[in-house]
């Protein structure tokens, strides 16, 4: 209607009411037993006055193709409702006379499949258009949140911001392929195809894969490593070639050490393997892909200004300067952090959280043209080279003085790996010695190749996302999305060391001024696990046995030898030494708010 592109594909999904049951004769009110749920069936039931309603997922996805759905005009009844097709709907219904006998003396009076609308991951659409001004999107939402969603999107149109953090409904938070219609087509068909099935929180979306590699993908696969998808992304969570590594620790030949391994659920997608790479990369070095990164070239001659608007940081530093920043929203609320390096005087590349990150910086744009944003991640890769040995690795390849003097600790600079052109970040997210070196594609595989050959006299080894994830808990970083989000200010997440003293007139400065003479209204803590149990995030925390917040973050520090879990308490319960429990799987777990960071709190490894 309006050219608006939303990326979301309708499925049909069939429900029928029955003919009068005997037990609800004379039945007047609408409803009067709950709503039931069949989840093995993947079916619901709900009553109407003396009939029963039937739902049902449990048939082949019947995708509705846009361009198939009748106007309002054309379609019988209304362009969501369709003939409903008996033959999908055999196996319900015997299902549904199995649990609810006295279904079975009736019949189907009235039925239809109706269309229900998925997208890529399963989640709304709710935001304003970039493409046609002042037109508002508010799709894929199902009834079970249509009333929030709706205040949510007349409160965001009405005062500018919606009343709860929607970072996980944007509209646009898909990347380009995510929007292709073979792509929400395919994810659409295996959202539908679950949508009763219990899901591991790592557990990928199996197809179209693999979809975006790393230049390091041959080589990865090489070493054996175990995929998981991110964002379309291939990215290893370990290597089978370190089981070795991990049958050594498993037999006590690393300083008496042990790898716990986590239970059943948590450990779906685990292995010993995880541990044995987080511990090697902290005796060692090891190489991290961090291609999936995303990352942005912001240039012109008003690019400092811009950007000094948007963050929190100083960046009015000379080129070779990298910040740890965050974007605030107009109430102070996190709404990303970011890592910008200066290159040069009118050049940053700045580290991102998503496709929400750079339509924010384009919607912010000056129309004077004096500013240009590029999305650079998919022709670039980033590779983490990590560990006390890292600067024996790099230094003599490298065409600049990679020394602790001659690269200091959060600088950056354009230089040569051999032949290799990078941009060198010296900075670390697992808290070790170590640089992010960027390159474009055509070059990755070659860096790969320089720093492999030239590691192997340092124990060099390719690690994956399980020990990074590990690593980072012990070392405290929080991960937006994730730990953080625009619910939250600056202090009360733990990262008010990102704003700058003394600065002023950015977004949000106000607005966090007021927070701070308030005070927190919650904290991020980090917590120790008693009985070593790992969590896996959204557990509910209590104390006193009344709830007092949830888990974040969660996982084993293999180096500090705990299980940690994140999570946001009242101020109160913020302090080390207070008793909290966990609860996981309808058992609670004391669990112990300790210091943070856990591993090297005084920073002097990743400044050696």
């Amino acid at each position: 209607m309006a050219g608006v592109p939303v990326p979301l594909m309708p499925f049909q999904h069939q429900y029928v009411q029955t003919t009068p049951l005997a037990s609800l004769a004379g039945e007047t009110e609408e409803a009067r037993h709950p709503i039931l749920r069949h989840q093995d069936s993947a079916m619901y039931f709900r009553q109407h006055r003396d009939r029963y309603g039937i739902g049902n997922y449990n048939h082949v996805p019947l995708p509705a193709p846009p361009d198939d759905i009748l106007g309002p005009g054309q379609a019988p009844v209304m362009p969501s409702v369709t003939d409903f097709t008996p033959e999908d709907f055999k196996q319900a219904w015997a299902d549904a006379v199995a649990l609810l006998p006295e279904i079975g003396s009736a019949e189907i009076e009235e039925s239809f499949n109706g269309m229900f609308s998925f997208t890529p991951d399963g989640l709304p659409l709710i935001g304003e258009s970039r493409s046609v001004g002042g037109f508002w999107v508010a799709e894929a939402v199902w009834i079970t949140h249509g009333a929030g969603v709706g205040r949510a999107v007349a409160e965001w149109i009405t005062t500018g911001r919606p009343g709860i953090d929607l970072r996980e409904c944007d509209l646009h938070r898909f990347e380009s392929y995510a929007t292709s219609p073979g792509y929400v087509a395919r994810r659409g068909w295996q959202q539908y195809d679950e949508v009763y099935d219990i899901i591991h929180p790592q557990q990928p979306l199996e197809q179209p894969r693999p979809l975006r590699t790393s230049p390091w993908h041959p080589r990865q696969a090489g070493l054996g490593a175990f995929f998981l998808e991110f964002n379309g992304w291939e990215r290893p969570h370990w290597f089978e070639a370190n089981t070795a590594l991990a049958q050594s620790l498993a037999q006590g030949l690393a300083q008496g050490r042990d790898i716990r391994p986590p239970g059943d659920w948590a450990a779906r997608y685990w292995s010993p393997v995880v541990a044995a790479e987080h511990l090697a990369a902290r005796e060692r070095v090891a190489l991290f892909d961090m291609t999936s990164l995303p990352r942005a070239e912001v240039r012109g001659r008003g690019a400092l200004g811009f950007l000094s608007r948007l963050t929190t940081g100083n960046l009015d530093r000379p080129p070779g300067y990298v910040t740890y920043a965050l974007m605030l929203d107009e109430t102070a609320g996190i709404r990303s952090d970011v890592t910008v390096a200066r290159l040069a005087e009118d050049r940053f590349q700045v580290g991102l959280n998503g496709a929400r990150d750079i339509d924010y910086l384009e919607r912010a744009l000056p129309t004077d043209g004096s500013v240009q944003v590029r999305d650079i991640t998919g022709g670039t890769c980033c590779i983490g080279v990590w560990g006390p040995r890292a600067r024996d690795v790099v230094a003599p390849l490298a065409a600049a003085d990679f020394s602790a003097a001659g690269f200091g600790f959060f600088r950056c600079r354009e230089t040569f790996i051999r032949e290799v052109p990078v941009t060198a970040l010296r900075l670390s997210y697992v808290g070790e010695l170590g640089w992010e070196l960027y390159t474009t594609a055509d070059f990755g595989l070659r860096l790969w190749d320089l720093l492999w050959e030239a590691g192997q006299d340092h124990g060099i080894l390719a690690a994956g996302r399980g020990a990074f994830t590990g690593m980072r808990l012990e070392k405290g970083y929080r991960l937006w999305g994730t730990d953080m989000w625009s619910e939250h200010d600056p202090d009360e997440a733990g990262v008010g060391f990102a704003v700058r003293p003394g600065k002023t007139g950015y977004v949000g400065f106000d607005a966090l001024r007021a927070r701070r003479d308030a005070g927190p209204r919650r904290r991020l803590v980090c917590c120790s696990v008693s009985d070593g149990t790992v969590v896996m995030g959204k557990e509910p925390v209590y104390a006193a046995g009344e709830p007092v917040g949830f888990v974040t973050s969660a996982g084993f520090g293999y180096s500090v030898g705990m299980s940690i879990a994140y999570a946001w308490v009242q101020p109160e319960l913020s302090a080390e030494g207070t008793a909290v429990e966990i609860e996981y799987f309808a058992e609670r777990h004391p669990a112990t708010v300790v210091r943070d960071p856990l591993f090297d709190p005084e920073m002097r490894r990743m400044r050696a």
